[in-house]
């Protein structure tokens, strides 16, 4: 305030001394005309120039005091509005001393020991402050039932002592968020949800009751999904034959998650076919999109999902991610082959449209996948297009069978690299790809991203992490294998496609492995897809001895098998110590030696290959490892599943497997 005086004065000043520099001019040139107006010049000057003293230190005085009026009016304001404030405001220390505090603060929060919720906030507000060099923070505060923003910034600090570190004085303004946060929430529960129901095995109530018990269980179905929307008081609209949409508050979603979804077992004790197959039904609700239309959309896109994980649960959309509940029941084969005929036109179809075509499996290609695309071959080649597979098979998992395939003069001109593939793909280029849905586990992901035309056809359980904008997803999880998809494929496409005899062995070889041997997952057309291929001279002891294990496999098998421990009386936890692109497919044989130990109901087997651990999880039906393994971010079939694991070593990964092992569990306890 002294400095704004200063040079206020000072300018005024600054005038004055020009005014007496003309004075004593004017008195100068007069005295020169006259000299007897010296004296007289003289005398007035002095006295006009004391004068101008006078007068000049009044006025600072009384513009100084002026000032001072006024700043002290503000400073008295300032005062009383931070004291009389309707914000609560306090002053307090880091060590939890309060300093100072507002007539509101007082009356809020007299009454309670407020020092026992702020010490935990000042002690948050300290670290940012010394960690990340905060000056100014927000923080979140629950008192008495009451939710308060807390802003504020740094006051002071004083250091006590050197070997102390700074103590800090905040200032901290207390906004009541109460209202708003109700309202909020509010707002929240009353957003739409929108899901869609469906029959999961409609076809094969309708074809495979009678036409009395047919009526009485859709029916039962029928009634027990309205009587289950109707708690929430949402609407429920049958749009389709098999399905239903259900309009519902959010509010009731978390009820619903609570529960699991307790309608999927309901549905399940509706007596048919001498409950030989129960009915189930797949539930999708989405809470994502910005329309109601949206929201539709994502919804069937969660419906493909859960009917792509074989039905009989409930997927939840929420921010973009997918929660599971449900699927515990085993795939159930489809009786009416009109799908397949249908997808099997339509492929022909779009092979005709390509140029050429590209036929691709997955990361450590098996014999399922190479498979698949040696029948696929035939077919496009059929049809008089060209035709190349992209692999590069690493470890043994095809056994003898590579070694005997690249001797074929045909394939080592159909087989091609990364690169090659990349050089022959253009806009009208078709890639197929097999045995997978995971943009993340195709084999060449760039092969992928510069493909514009796709076609998936899959055995797995479907993941939310799926190749979307396909020309053609043929994705049936009740199939044993991908090898039986595109045997069917083959078959209802075209009448002449004459398979060579190592095209069909690749396929029925697909089919063994996968169903060990046609005891896992094997329906009646898995058989009618292997006698398919044994009219073109299938060697079902050739087809064997491929995939036969050398006596050191066989002894770390054993060796594995014995070092295992039991969990929970039935589970089955082992590992190898063995870290090359072969540890998949021992930990794989591995895990299904361990299924043939008595009351062994679940294995899981782990192995190191690289700087990733890889987990083979197999069950008999009464285990899902499939939702065990998910949960790891791997994914597969309730019987049949696998993991990746990075950034941990075989203990830690022992671990988060038991960990997760002992979730599941209590999940299904419960």
């Amino acid at each position: 305030m002294s400095d704004i005086n200063a040079n206020f004065v000072g300018k005024i000043l600054a005038k004055v001394k020009i005014y007496l520099i003309i004075i004593v001019i004017l008195s100068v040139i007069l005295c020169i005309y006259d000299l007897k107006w010296i004296v007289p010049a003289i005398t007035l000057d002095v006295l006009i120039i004391l004068y101008t003293i006078w007068e000049n230190s009044k006025k600072k005085n009384e513009i100084v005091n002026h000032i001072e009026e006024i700043t002290m009016d503000v400073t008295t304001a300032s005062k009383s509005n931070i004291v009389n404030s309707p914000i609560p405001l306090v002053l307090i220390q880091t060590d939890g001393n309060i300093i100072w505090r507002s007539r509101k603060f007082t009356e809020l929060f007299g009454t309670i020991d407020i020092i026992t919720y702020l010490t935990p906030i000042v002690k948050e507000i300290k670290l940012d402050i010394e960690k990340n060099d905060k000056k100014e923070f927000v923080k979140q505060l629950n008192i008495n039932g009451k939710t308060y923003q807390i802003r504020g910034a740094i006051a002071n600090y004083k250091r006590r002592d050197r070997k102390k570190s700074k103590e800090y004085v905040l200032s901290l303004y207390f906004i009541d968020e109460t209202k708003y946060n109700d309202l909020f929430d509010r707002y929240v529960n009353s957003r739409t949800c929108i899901g869609i129901i469906g029959i999961d095995n409609y076809d094969e109530i309708v074809q495979r009751a009678l036409p009395e018990e047919k009526l009485e269980i859709l029916a039962s179905i029928e009634k027990m999904i309205m009587e289950w929307a109707g708690e929430t008081g949402g609407l429920i609209i049958k749009n389709e034959r098999n399905m239903f949409i259900y309009i519902f508050e959010q509010q009731y979603l978390s009820k619903m998650e609570k529960d699991k979804f307790s309608i999927l077992d309901k549905v399940k004790t509706i007596e048919s076919f001498n409950n030989r197959i129960p009915p189930t039904i797949s539930i999708a609700v989405n809470i994502d999109g910005n329309t109601n239309y949206e929201k539709y959309k994502n919804a069937v896109n969660a419906m493909d999902i859960a009917l792509g994980r074989g039905g009989d649960q409930a997927v939840v959309r929420r921010d973009g991610q997918y929660k599971f509940y449900g699927g515990k029941t085993l795939e159930t084969e489809k009786i009416t082959k009109v799908k397949a005929r249908n997808v099997a036109k339509s492929i022909a179809i779009e092979i005709e449209k390509s140029s050429n075509v590209i036929l691709m499996g997955h990361k450590n290609i098996d014999i399922d996948a190479l498979g698949s695309c040696l029948g696929l071959y035939r077919f496009v080649r059929t049809i008089g297009k060209d035709c190349n597979i992209v692999t590069e098979p690493t470890g043994d998992s095809l056994g003898k069978f590579w070694e005997e395939l690249i001797q074929i003069d045909e394939y080592k001109k159909a087989i091609i690299t990364e690169d090659e593939a990349i050089k022959k793909i253009n806009d009208d280029t078709l890639l197929i790809i097999v045995d997978t849905h995971k943009a993340s586990y195709v084999e060449f992901p760039s092969v992928l991203n510069n493909s514009k035309r796709k076609i998936i056809i899959d055995h797995h359980r479907k993941s939310p992490d799926f190749i979307e904008d396909t020309e053609i997803s043929f994705h049936e999880v009740y199939a044993s294998s991908s090898a039986e998809l595109v045997t069917e494929v083959i078959q209802y496409a075209r009448e002449d496609i004459n398979l060579s005899l190592i095209e069909a062995e690749s396929l029925y070889g697909g089919i063994m492995v996968d169903t060990k041997n046609f005891t896992f997952k094997t329906g009646v057309r898995t058989f009618e897809a292997a006698a398919y291929l044994r009219k073109f001279g299938v060697d079902i002891i050739k087809v064997k001895k491929w995939f036969q294990a050398d006596l050191e496999s066989y002894n770390e098998i054993s060796e594995i098998v014995r070092n295992s421990e039991i969990i929970e009386n039935n589970i089955a936890i082992s590992k190898t110590l063995r870290d090359d692109e072969n540890t998949g497919l021992i930990c794989a044989k591995a895990a299904d030696e361990l299924l043939t130990i008595s009351d062994i109901t679940a294995s899981f087997v782990m192995g190191k290959m690289g700087d990733k651990i890889m987990i083979s999880g197999r069950s008999i039906g009464d285990i899902n490892v499939q939702i065990i393994l998910e949960k790891l971010g791997g994914g597969g079939h309730i019987t049949l599943a696998g993991a990746q694991l990075e950034g941990m070593t075989l203990e830690e990964a022992h671990d988060e497997l038991v960990i997760r092992i002992n979730e599941y569990l209590s999940e299904t306890q419960e």
